[in-house]
């Protein structure tokens, strides 16, 4: 896998490429042999990886080539690329997995072919590393919605060990020379047309200014189904534990959303979407609180004294053995049939949610008011909690905080300021609460761990571990009241 950061300019049949060998101090160019690049695209037949920012292409002297997304840069396109070997025949099933977010249960096929006459030059610096490159390319569309289009692009393309003010220096040079602005626009994307550029199937979109009600649930609920496509990839890639947080989270605010909007839903589709996000959630859950454990023990176990650091790195590693089988645990469920159709079933709720007849008025007015359900129900726990709540309470009151939150945030298109206030301190209770579960999970994992241990010696820093933990979670004992304070204050509750 490597990260792809490139400009791509337009160029006009009559561009001559200028000199570079002097484009920036201390960098000279090199000529490669020109190539004539054969290159094969697939798709679902609605284009839906190249809408969703993927692609799927073969090339014979490459093979397969996978690129995903990363988040919006600018006119420059940063994305990962992975590339895969096999011939044309048979798409290897890790490529298709990779871009199982986007495809869902649908089937990829030929949709485009190109021919791209390349002209490369290498820009090196003094050790002769290869820091940047240019490619010239007219490119033929063989096949596809536009045969035999033509058209010429220049790319320019920086490597991760480029030199600061190299690319832009590039592109000013070819700019003077008569290429055009920098244009993000892929190949197979500017080849196949109106189709390629259209909207992702999950279109969030900008609400209108006074929107209704089913206008705002398709808000909601789109935005976390396109926030959990897009981190799909990122999952199944494992480089990064954002992937399974931010997964998480968009199933977790789902779920708070169908429940805050339940009254203005259809109670037997509502049942069958909330079945399956239960059955997804439970699956990320898992490998979202090793993260969160392993991530935290590594900190904790940094700040200990560099004596107990092998005894240190044996309780890391038995959590990371943990973490390892969480991970291929949700792998497992993300590879199966039954989460390629929950996709298609959420994909379809974020255009169509099954509302009741009466679900049409203006949202400002239907929609605020169902913030107060989940509000009274977080009131009530804590005052069933009493003066001096234990762990499981404190876990109980955080649940229903960030369904509050959750709550005052999907109705903040239409409630404003009130709403976000209140929602910013239910977040801030959420949090010192979170921190409050997070130590309490750490010292039981600390404790169940080392019981099974031999050695003394890491018996004992599991037990300072612990203690640590111990510590932190009578820190956020202590301030929770503070936070619920916050929550509690009239001027936020009144004007919802």
């Amino acid at each position: 896998m490597t990260i792809e950061r490139e400009l791509k300019l337009a160029a006009s049949p009559a561009f001559r490429m200028p000199d570079l060998a002097d484009v920036l101090e201390g960098v000279r160019s090199v000529r490669l042999p020109d190539r004539t690049l054969h290159t094969v695209y697939l798709d679902a037949a609605d284009l839906r990886l190249l809408r969703w920012g993927a692609s799927l292409r073969y090339r014979e002297e490459q093979g397969w080539t996978v690129k995903l997304p990363h988040p919006d840069t600018g006119t420059a396109i940063v994305r990962e690329e992975i590339t895969f070997p096999g011939d044309g025949g048979i798409v290897p099933a890790a490529a298709l997995d990779l871009l199982r977010g986007a495809l869902r249960t649908a089937d990829v096929e030929p949709v485009l072919q190109l021919r791209t006459e390349r002209r490369t030059i290498e820009l090196r610096d003094g050790a002769d590393s290869v820091v940047a490159e240019v490619a010239d390319d007219e490119v033929v569309v063989v096949s596809g919605s536009r045969r035999q289009a033509r058209f010429r692009e220049l790319e320019v393309e920086q490597r991760e060990e480029g030199i600061e003010g190299l690319l832009d220096a590039v592109v000013a040079r070819l700019r003077a020379a008569g290429a055009g602005e920098p244009d993000p626009t892929p190949k197979p994307v500017r080849a196949l047309g109106p189709l390629a550029t259209a909207p992702a199937d999950v279109a969030v979109g900008v609400l209108p200014g006074h929107p209704t009600t089913g206008e705002l649930i398709r808000h909601a609920i789109a935005g976390s189904v396109a926030h959990l496509v897009r981190h799909d990839h990122i999952v199944r890639l494992d480089t990064d534990p954002e992937g399974v947080h931010q997964a998480r989270v968009a199933t977790r605010r789902l779920r708070s959303d169908l429940r805050t909007f339940a009254p203005l839903l259809e109670p037997g589709w509502l049942a069958a979407v909330r079945a399956q996000l239960r059955w997804l959630g439970d699956a990320l859950a898992e490998a979202r609180e090793t993260d969160v454990l392993l991530e935290r023990l590594r900190r904790r176990a940094a700040r200990l004294d560099a004596r107990d650091g092998a005894a240190a790195a044996q309780v890391i590693h038995g959590l990371e053995h943990r973490d390892k089988e969480a991970h291929a645990a949700l792998l497992e469920v993300m590879s199966s049939e039954r989460y390629a159709i929950v996709l298609d079933l959420l994909v379809d709720a974020a255009s169509a949610p099954a509302l009741v007849p009466g679900a049409t008025g203006p949202a400002a007015e239907v929609v605020p008011p169902l913030v107060r359900r989940p509000w009274k129900g977080l009131r009530r726990a804590v005052l069933a909690a009493g003066r001096d709540p234990g762990a499981p309470e404190l876990h109980d009151i955080r649940i229903r905080a960030k369904r509050v939150r959750y709550a005052a945030e999907a109705v903040e298109p239409v409630a404003g300021k009130p709403a976000r206030r209140f929602a910013r301190a239910a977040a801030r209770l959420q949090d010192v609460l979170g921190e409050h579960q997070d130590a309490v999970v750490a010292a039981a994992w600390l404790r169940t761990w080392s019981a099974a241990q031999d050695s003394r010696d890491v018996v004992f820093v599991a037990g300072v571990l612990a203690g640590l933990e111990d510590a932190a979670a009578e820190r956020a004992a202590g301030g929770w009241r503070q936070a619920w304070e916050r929550v509690d204050r009239a001027s936020l509750r009144d004007r919802m």
